[in-house]
């Protein structure tokens, strides 16, 4: 089985999300067993997933696992469902905070907490005891069973927290303490598993290890080994290290692996892939998304372990064979964007470059797709406004919002814009080149410098120069020739991301799995020739 590792499956994804996506619907086609492997617990999960594609039988969170609920049939639990205890009920319905007060004698009994998009789904129930203290807050999995229970103590702090199964058994608890510094954390996991079996786990990455463990277990072959794939490596990089069955496991860079992306050979690497390159021969593979970023990773760590270049995205067939919209039936001058509004898109200076060639061409427009990074009071996008503000863009510059109608505003659009501070891929810029938009983009590691050839699908121009990434655009608003030139070289590059090319080199990945099989069982310990 070939499991891949993320956190969750949110409703506005990142790129890790969607290249995770892009990568099931490759596997799938191509016939080859996936699971995706969510740690976190999230009441959502199934419908975020359901929605993105992934069926439930393709899906597996480490809560669900062992709380008995991968697979259930969903039902809608309503207020009224709700048993109280007690009488003479009364329940008030404060719709602004999309939730009910419910009282008993003018006692506070409960605050019941329901989604609106859902019918008044119950997502919590908050109780209160004969003190009006909160002392347990009941939340519900969106397929209507109590999944976690928070018990409280006395100063209103989580004391201990449950995990149920939808008959209701308890079957992890997770405790609290408050540090010197008056912090709340926890201090220990306790998992009873279906035959009552009770285990105690220091930490979240032990209980991690191991679910791994038990999903090895679960899909074990002696024809050939479990494949995990970690896109969000800090969740389970040391349990994938110290599996008690052998597996093939994979570290999948999902971006710059140094703090500092322009600088490969930087001191401080990036937090979330630290241990991992501390420990890289610990894995069996590598896997970047560039070129160029599989060679900076092999000259600084000089890895024993296997590399392999795959990109993270895949031009569908589709788009490779759909009609080539000329440039003629664009909107000239329209530049779109899609990318979260956050610091490391630095999309001020992108519209610093529209402010500057605005000034040579009144018609041209900036439409930026993406939602807000709420970091430091949403830095990002005051910037961003700011900069609108100073140029006067009000009425060219766009803020859009998340969208999924790529198609349809590509294919209208002429150009498209980058100014990332880091990258690891950036699957919107290989969309725009599918769809003919001639790529302007900074000189950024990794995956921009290279799905964007300078000179032949549009301008790679030096690292924070927005002035010169203005001149590029003005250059090809100028000439007609070269734009209808990039346009056409656009379309032709994307066939390097084909469902062909990348799936080949997935087939190379997996085909160094099945080869190094048998020596990873030969070196099992207890294993004698065909024997666990």
């Amino acid at each position: 089985m070939n499991f891949f590792i993320n956190a969750t499956m949110p409703k506005q994804k990142s790129g890790i999300e969607h290249a995770e996506l892009k990568r099931l619907d490759l596997f799938n086609k191509n016939e080859e067993p996936v699971m995706v492997v969510l740690r976190d617990w999230d009441p959502n999960a199934h419908i975020n997933a359901n929605n993105a594609g992934i069926a439930d039988d393709q899906l597996i969170n480490m809560f669900d696992y062992f709380q008995e609920a991968t697979q259930i049939a969903a039902k809608k639990v309503q207020v009224q469902d709700i048993e109280f205890g007690v009488l003479n009920i009364k329940m008030t319905d404060d719709a602004e905070k999309s939730r009910y007060l419910v009282q008993s004698n003018e006692q506070l009994v409960a605050r019941v907490n329901y989604n609106v998009d859902a019918d008044r789904q119950v997502k919590s129930v908050e109780w209160f005891d004969g003190f009006n203290n909160l002392y347990r807050v009941d939340h519900y999995d969106s397929r209507g069973f109590i999944s976690l229970q928070q018990w409280y103590t006395p100063d209103n702090k989580i004391g201990t927290e449950t995990w149920q199964t939808p008959s209701g058994r308890t079957v992890i608890e997770a405790f609290h303490k408050k540090t010197m510094r008056g912090e709340i954390i926890k201090t220990g996991w306790r998992l009873i598993d279906r035959n009552d079996q009770v285990y105690q786990f220091d930490t979240l990455a032990e209980l991690t290890k191991y679910f791994f463990d038990c999903l090895n277990d679960d899909y074990w072959s002696l024809d050939q080994p479990n494949v995990f794939i970690a896109d969000r490596t800090h969740l389970g990089d040391w349990g994938l290290l110290h599996l008690k069955k052998p597996a093939y496991t994979v570290f999948h860079l999902h971006n710059a692996h140094t703090a500092d992306a322009q600088n490969p050979a930087a001191p401080l690497l990036n937090n979330n892939y630290e241990f991992s390159l501390h420990n890289i021969d610990g894995y069996d593979a590598v896997v970047s998304a560039t070129y160029k970023q599989t060679a900076d990773v092999r000259a600084r760590f000089q890895p024993k372990t296997k590399l392999f270049t795959i990109p993270v995205g895949i031009v569908p067939e589709r788009l490779l064979n759909a009609p080539r919209v000329p440039i003629a039936e664009r909107q000239f001058g329209k530049m779109v964007v899609f990318a979260r509004i956050a610091w490391e898109k630095h999309l001020d200076d992108l519209v610093r470059a529209i402010g500057i060639v605005h000034q040579e061409f009144p018609q041209v427009t900036l439409d930026l797709y993406g939602y807000p990074d709420p970091s430091d009071n949403y830095k990002a996008r005051r910037e961003v406004e700011q900069v609108i503000e100073e140029y006067h863009l009000s009425d060219v510059v766009s803020l859009k919002g998340y969208t999924t109608d790529i198609d349809e505003v590509q294919n209208n659009a002429m150009m498209y814009g980058l100014t990332s501070r880091m990258e690891g891929f950036n699957l919107a810029i290989m969309e725009a080149i599918s769809h003919g938009l001639i790529a302007f983009s900074y000189d950024v590691n990794y995956g921009p410098n290279e799905i964007v050839e300078d000179g032949v699908n549009g301008s790679v121009v030096p690292y924070g120069d927005y002035q010169a990434l203005a001149q590029a655009i003005l250059k090809v608003l100028r000439d007609p020739k070269l734009a209808d030139k990039y346009m056409t070289s656009a379309y032709d590059s994307a066939e390097r991301y084909s469902e062909a090319s990348v799936w080949a080199a997935w087939q190379s990945l997996l085909a160094d799995a099945k080869e190094s099989w048998p020596v990873k069982l030969a070196a099992m310990p207890g294993y004698q020739g065909g024997q666990q």
